[in-house]
């Protein structure tokens, strides 16, 4: 079976960790919130490792570095929301840890990469 360029990259490897941690974390959360949080947090959290694998495909150095971007501000994007979901008391202290040192990483591996791409 064929593996694609973005399935070797450690950054999408561990977006894609992130985004399982967050559906797991996110199933403990009020029902009311199915529409809200759960699913913002969700559908960002896929945006992040999904802009990455779509960026490798592109063929211009501009446009990988875009897809990072886009990639970069849906992990800012999910920061937020976990930074909602802790005061509301929604998730532990140690959820919101472990979403904060996995999106620090991931950002800063995303930041090099689109660097990378703009040289």
């Amino acid at each position: 079976m064929h593996t694609y360029s973005f399935e070797k990259l450690e950054v999408w490897k561990e977006a894609t960790k992130l985004s399982v941690s967050i559906y797991r974390i996110t199933s403990s959360l009020p029902n009311e919130e199915k529409f809200g949080l759960i699913s913002q947090m969700r559908r960002c959290s896929v945006s992040i490792s999904s802009n990455i694998a779509e960026g490798t495909s592109r063929l211009t150095k501009k446009d990988k570095a875009y897809f990072m971007t886009i990639a970069y501000s849906s992990a800012l994007e999910l920061l937020n929301q976990a930074i909602i979901s802790k005061e509301l008391d929604f998730i532990t202290e140690e959820s919101y840890n472990k979403i904060r040192t996995d999106i620090e990483s991931i950002t800063n591996k995303i930041n090099s990469l689109r660097n990378h791409f703009l040289k």
